[in-house]
């Protein structure tokens, strides 16, 4: 196993893979991440299960049998989904037992078309939960305004979350707001809570390339590249505030566990930076980074991993959203338009995926 990788887990970074296909599980290659890579947990989203289906052959056998059944393109990707998601979730069960519950979990994301949709979203909560069965599932659920309830009634019925398209830090505090009133409703019910897991997948990269790109036009280049990792920082200061207060410390008491943040979108999409920047700058203790395989690879070969690289800049961090701010970025602007064009591109690989497993229902 890569030495960087172990002293990346050793600084209380779980190292989870973004990425899922029936490729991976049937060759045995998820198998051998957790072993040689430390790899303790999966996520998954639309536009992976889009290009998982787009190579090989290996959904052909189900697609042949769905549609000699007629199931329809829903209930198609439903079963397709949740047969992948079940295997990995098998396959990660023992780092789920020796990790108490904390890891070994893989993520379904609800149907992004419903993320506006409170009501819906919880619904389908509820059928993935049922459908997958897996004790170690996490349900995806969208940190929009409507997701924030959704997000509250999914846990205090005791379905383990992993908010995800968080980009702003009013947000993320609502998110923990919305988990820990799913916490207080579950415990009401008398629900175990150390049963209930979740996740704050707080994105980063998506922020540089925004931010970037408005920085150009403003004629301020020395300031690309630091944004993202700044407003990482200071989400993981938010997690610190919340962690501190009478009414996480009543819940933890009670049995909770954090709700850890989770650094989602660690792909380096500007080749200009070092292709481990979203690692070796986010390493902090109780976080999760759920890498694309080429920065999983990257980090193994090359990261630099030190000690805590995120409690330690705080101040440093809002210097640099003061200066972003002074240079002209509208960070309530930066962030809305992040969310919806989120939103946009999952519904859009969902319809992919739609459209794929339309074209290749073939009896």
């Amino acid at each position: 196993m890569s030495e960087i990788l172990k002293k990346l887990s050793g600084q209380g970074v779980a190292i989870w893979l973004d990425d899922i296909s029936r490729e991976r599980l049937r060759t045995g290659n998820l198998e051998q991440l957790i072993r040689e890579k430390n790899v303790v947990g999966v996520t998954s989203n639309p536009t992976i299960f889009a290009s998982a289906l787009s190579k090989g052959d290996a959904y052909d056998t189900q697609m042949h049998d769905l549609a000699v059944r007629g199931v329809d393109i829903g209930e198609a990707v439903r079963a397709i989904t949740t047969y992948d998601i079940r295997w990995a979730a098998d396959v990660l069960r023992p780092v789920y037992d020796s990790t108490s519950g904390v890891d070994g979990r893989v993520s379904l994301e609800v149907d992004p078309r419903l993320a506006r949709d409170t009501e819906k979203t919880v619904a389908e909560a509820r059928a993935l939960w049922w459908l997958v069965d897996r004790p170690n599932l996490f349900i995806k659920i969208p940190a929009t305004l409507e997701g924030l309830p959704a997000i509250t009634q999914a846990i205090g019925e005791g379905i383990s979350v992993n908010v995800t398209l968080i980009f702003s830090l009013e947000r993320y505090r609502a998110v923990m707001d919305a988990w820990l009133a799913g916490l207080e409703a579950a415990q009401a019910k008398g629900l175990n809570l150390a049963t209930i897991e979740s996740v704050a997948s707080f994105f980063v990269s998506r922020v540089d390339t925004e931010i970037d790109g408005r920085l150009d036009k403003l004629g301020r280049p020395e300031l690309k590249g630091k944004a993202a990792v700044a407003n990482a920082r200071l989400a993981y200061a938010a997690f610190e505030e919340i962690m501190n207060t009478d009414r996480w410390q009543r819940l933890r008491a009670a049995g909770a566990r954090p709700q850890r943040p989770l650094w989602a979108s660690t792909g380096v999409k500007n080749p200009d930076y070092a292709d481990t920047m979203y690692v070796d700058q986010l390493v902090a203790p109780g976080t999760v980074n759920t890498m694309p395989e080429k920065t999983l690879d990257a980090t193994a070969d090359h990261g630099d991993v030190g000690g805590d690289s995120v409690r330690p800049f705080y101040e440093q961090a809002w210097n640099t959203m003061a200066e972003l701010k002074d240079a002209g970025i509208d960070y309530d602007d930066v962030v809305r338009v992040l969310e919806d064009e989120g939103v946009q591109k999952f519904e859009a690989s969902w319809n992919e995926l739609l459209d794929s497993v339309r074209k290749n229902l073939v009896p």
